[in-house]
């Protein structure tokens, strides 16, 4: 195990990242474009006019890349906020269920196909407080646009709402209020006080068996959102079934994730950053209330600089170390966690779940870009080392040879007996490119607890992933396609405590020939 004193090099998103950025040429040239960068010529003393159109259009998209890695967990939330926006409209009487559990054709970060999701996106500013009240046996997470779980009054609770929240699962009202909102709020709701206009209301229901999902469906559907004060004025909420719809809810990859940063900064100001970022993006043409209007040249590059700023995203979320810390679970395995790891746990992480530095008090921008590139919304409850509550997420990149995963082979995957997770546990198949579910032709790109895997005589699971399912293994497959390479995570739900003392430990994937 790698000594917790490692030093971080808590600014690495200035070198790793930056140097990943210039990646448009073939690696063997890199040296010669930063050279030939370095080395244009000057007049007099002077940037010759060419050299000053190459520079400047250099910084465009130099800028454009840090801020867009900078705005990760926005342009996360963004990509979810307008696919939604497209598929059902808005407001905060909207809610979309996936009644009939998430597949693969909703192109969403790391969904989770063994429960049942529901999600409203509101702004505050034009509802004033809103008052969310929420049924018993409810999970949730009301965070804001940053994806940062919003503070309840009392200091103890940040975002849950649900068993591991302030109601401890018993229900309640929850109120939500605006940036810096300084009125009275009644004493019999909980008070969540976000940073944010804009909020993500993220919820979760669980079933007990995949015969019967409809009573999971049907305690989402008792959600009831008004403006504080005015419930008998209120529109009536409108359920939406997105299931086997195809909702584009990944982040942005071309100039339309710059109109999504304007957008925010028409619609959020000081709320959104500091006086620095909000420069950053000035920089950009990207400044409250004054049209933005790039000229053709600078949507090339703006779009150029997304994309790879995205491809950036993925090369740091497959990273097993990141600033000193060890991501692997196990010593002696492939299985990743970036907030509990060999390294650091929570609450005791490195960081914490503002992703800011706890020994350097920095923002661990790396960090942030690794987890909102592999994942969505986060929140105390997700990540408690709490016997019986939150879960334990494992994520695996490569085989147990050190091999990414690729679509054309075989492998195996060997799960031990008495699995530690209270409600449930899952191994779901991801794209590799863009952390969507993997689109592998079965219905869901999951297996788990209650899909009844076939057990071997002592109990233990082994969990086949190929193209093709091995002889009368069916039951035990999860299938992949041919060239194309994916990641897998394991997820143990209301995880016990050999989950959190990793006395259990799952196989590693193995290549099978």
């Amino acid at each position: 195990m790698k000594s917790a004193r490692n030093p971080r090099r808590a600014f690495q998103f200035a070198g790793v990242a930056a140097l990943l950025l210039f990646s448009a040429s073939p690696l063997l040239a890199q040296s010669d474009r930063y050279s030939n960068l370095a080395e244009l010529p000057l007049d007099h003393n002077r940037p010759t006019a060419e050299t000053a159109k190459q520079l400047k259009e250099e910084l465009l998209f130099q800028r454009a890349s840090q801020t867009y890695l900078w705005a990760m967990p926005l342009l996360n939330t963004m990509g979810m906020r307008d696919g939604f926006d497209d598929s059902f409209g808005s407001g905060y009487n909207v809610m979309a269920i996936w009644e009939k559990r998430l597949d693969a054709k909703t192109r969403i970060t790391t969904p989770n196909s063994d429960l049942i999701y529901g999600m409203i996106f509101t702004d505050l500013s034009k509802t004033g407080p809103l008052v969310f009240e929420a049924p018993p046996k409810l999970q949730g997470i009301l965070l804001d646009f940053w994806q940062r779980p919003i503070p309840v009054d009392g200091g103890e609770f940040f975002g849950d709402l649900g068993l591991p929240g302030p109601d401890a699962g018993k229900g309640g009202k929850f109120l939500l209020l605006p940036p810096g909102y300084k009125g009275d709020v009644p004493e019999d709701h909980y008070v969540y006080r976000s940073g944010t206009n804009n909020v993500f209301i993220f919820l979760r229901s669980f079933y007990q068996s995949l015969d019967n999902i409809t009573p999971a469906v049907d305690v989402l559907k008792q959600s009831v959102l008004y403006p504080l004060g005015d419930k008998d004025n209120a529109k009536p909420m409108e359920f939406h079934d997105a299931s086997g719809g195809a909702h584009e809810m990944l982040p942005r990859t071309d100039l339309e994730a710059f109109q999504q940063l304007k957008w925010l900064v028409d619609s959020e100001g000081e709320n959104l950053a500091g006086p620095d970022w909000l420069g950053m993006l000035a920089g950009l043409g990207i400044v409250a209330g004054q049209p933005f209007k790039p000229d053709d040249r600078s949507k090339e590059i703006l779009s150029d600089a997304a994309k790879t700023a995205y491809k950036t995203s993925r090369v740091l979320g497959m990273q097993p170390e990141l600033d000193g810390v060890d991501f692997r679970v196990y010593e002696d395995r492939q299985w990743l966690n970036p907030i509990n790891n060999l390294d650091s746990r929570y609450p005791d992480s490195f960081v914490d779940l503002t992703f800011a530095d706890r020994q350097h008090g920095v923002r661990n921008l790396d960090g942030r870009a690794w987890f909102f590139t592999d994942y969505y919304s986060i929140s105390p409850g997700m990540v408690s080392m709490t016997p019986g509550k939150g879960a334990f997420y494992m994520i695996a990149f490569k085989d147990a040879e050190g091999e990414w995963l690729d679509g054309e082979n075989n492998y195996q995957l060997h799960l031990p007996k008495d699995i530690p997770a209270g409600l449930f546990w899952s191994v779901t198949l991801y794209e590799a490119e863009n952390a969507s579910g993997l689109d592998n032709g079965q219905p869901f790109p999951s297996l788990g607890k209650l899909n009844h895997p076939e057990k071997n005589t002592d109990g233990s699971i082994d969990l086949h992933l190929g193209p093709q399912a091995p002889a009368g293994k069916e039951a035990n497959w999860l299938a992949t396609v041919p060239g194309r390479g994916y990641f897998a995570i394991l997820r143990l739900y209301a995880p016990t405590e050999p989950a959190i003392s990793l006395t259990w430990k799952p196989g590693d994937i193995q290549k099978v020939e």
